[in-house]
């Protein structure tokens, strides 16, 4: 699993403290950790106090990988901040979608209502030309 984590004071040499801040749920998912979770990897990697990293573990909890994330944060500056993309933005976007499908689903309802109604009023012409014929046979045949 990546986790976004902080490097924390190193107690001693090679044994590295880093504070784990989020974690990706799927490729475009984070989700915060709120409980502070501190990971201790028995590693001779020398990194100060606070700098943010991408720490990839297995499942068993060892460290796969690790890399500074100081590009990863950039992009993700580039990518969404830069075009003004910001929270408040995708809300927006998201309640404007929510209020379209509603919207769309109320005008799915009518118009399958006036459906109905377009096929009961057929039914009802139907009928009424079935009674047409007949009075107009019954007509024809008295008046034989």
């Amino acid at each position: 699993m990546l986790y976004l984590a902080q490097v924390q004071k190193q107690k001693s040499p090679g044994q590295l403290e880093l504070l784990l801040l989020a974690h990706q749920q799927s490729t475009y998912k984070w989700e915060v950790d709120e409980q502070e979770k501190i990971v201790s990897l028995a590693e001779a990697i020398s990194l100060q106090e606070g700098v943010l990293v991408l720490l990839e573990l297995s499942p068993s909890g060892e460290m796969q990988s690790l890399q500074d994330a100081a590009s990863w944060v950039l992009e993700l500056v580039k990518t969404y901040l830069t075009s003004g993309v910001t929270p408040a933005f995708l809300k927006a976007e998201t309640e404007r979608a929510e209020q379209w499908r509603q919207s769309m689903t109320l005008q799915n309802q009518d118009l399958a209502r006036r459906s109905l109604e377009v096929e009961a009023r057929r039914e009802q012409i139907q009928a009424l030309e079935e009674s047409f014929k007949r009075d107009k046979e019954n007509e024809n045949s008295t008046e034989s």
